[in-house]
């Protein structure tokens, strides 16, 4: 065998590992759990039975973790900024709390009654989302917000306005389990209700269309090229986001029984944004973990400190951005990618 064969063998032998990497490159994200995974869903469960005191506090941070999943949707994964989040969140608060009021207590229906009023509000605000670039998407979702906060406060009649919706009676889950004071039931109730929503979109952005979102968030222009409809899958994810944040609200309503005015709020899309991007944006348990982590601050300093206690909570946010870009798991990422590197070495 000559040099030049020789040469030629070991180019194609060389080409092989190449276009091995080409290959797994183009495939589809691995949609199997991971151990870490599994772990970090058997806290919740854990934490029912070592910390009994805390059940309601935990069932809110799985409430406002569904929330911020919705959020993470549209923003960490289609680009699509929003400030007036929590209008969705709102409706769906409202649809479950007046169904209650009028006679209808059933939770699971009021659920399912509130992702489609929801998603029917946000599929015809989408159209103008769309249309607009980051500021002006900024300011309609802005808009929306401030017509619907507005539009709950003066049809006091209604929603009850400032005063809130009371007298809601919920009727027991499956008709068995009562919503009792401890809030056991509300705590199952809204674990189940994450888990499940969760891991639907888990495969959601892990298909084919999820991988275009991340497209178009990187190169929207380009998306066209490949024969990707940009405005309809934009439309497609901000409505099942707002239908995700209606179920949320529901949840909130049917849990409490009981409605403020402040689910409408614009606090609640501003603190909202905050816990998406603490935890690292595009990532579904960086949603979850930035609204546990938030939550949780809030608790501790404003029971150290009632008066000064924002101040404290602004501290940390100004150094979890400052020493952990990519919110906490993307620091996560890169002290493991480190620690990766110099055990290599």
């Amino acid at each position: 065998m000559n040099v030049r064969s020789t040469s030629v063998l070991k180019s194609d032998s060389d080409a092989q590992p190449a276009a091995a990497v080409n290959k797994s490159a183009l495939r589809l994200p691995n949609d199997r759990w991971k151990p870490l995974e599994i772990v970090f869903w058997l806290l919740p469960v854990a934490s029912y039975f070592f910390f009994p005191d805390y059940l309601v506090l935990v069932s809110q941070i799985m409430i406002v973790g569904l929330f911020a999943l919705s959020l993470d949707l549209i923003l960490g994964y289609a680009g699509i900024v929003s400030l007036g989040h929590a209008a969705f969140f709102g409706l769906g608060a409202y649809t479950a709390g007046l169904l209650s009021v009028h006679g209808w207590g059933e939770p699971i229906s009021g659920l399912f009654a509130a992702a489609i009023v929801a998603g029917i509000v946000g599929f015809i605000v989408s159209f103008l989302v769309v249309r607009g670039q980051d500021l002006a998407r900024l300011m309609v979702t802005l808009g929306i917000g401030l017509m619907l906060f507005e539009a709950a406060n003066k049809a006091a009649f209604i929603t009850g306005g400032v005063d809130g919706l009371s007298g809601m009676v919920m009727q027991p889950l499956f008709g068995v389990f009562e919503f009792d004071l401890f809030g056991k039931t509300a705590f199952w109730y809204s674990f189940g209700v994450l888990f499940i929503l969760f891991v639907l979109l888990r495969r959601l952005v892990n298909s084919p269309f999820g991988l275009s979102l991340r497209g178009i968030r990187e190169g929207g222009r380009r998306m066209p090229a490949i024969g990707a409809n940009v405005d309809r899958r934009l439309v497609a994810v901000f409505t099942i986001g707002a239908a995700i944040a209606g179920v949320a609200g529901a949840l909130l309503a049917q849990t409490t029984q009981f409605v403020g005015l402040d689910v409408l709020a614009f606090p609640r899309s501003a603190d909202l944004m905050i816990m998406v991007v603490l935890g690292g944006t595009g990532r579904l348990y960086g949603a979850l973990i930035g609204a546990a982590v938030f939550m949780v601050a809030q608790d501790y300093m404003s029971s150290k400190s009632p008066v000064y206690w924002q101040f404290y909570v602004g501290l940390f946010l100004v150094l979890i951005v400052l020493f952990a870009r990519g919110g906490i798991l993307g620091g996560a990422e890169k002290i493991f990618a480190r620690f990766k590197r110099k055990e290599a070495a």
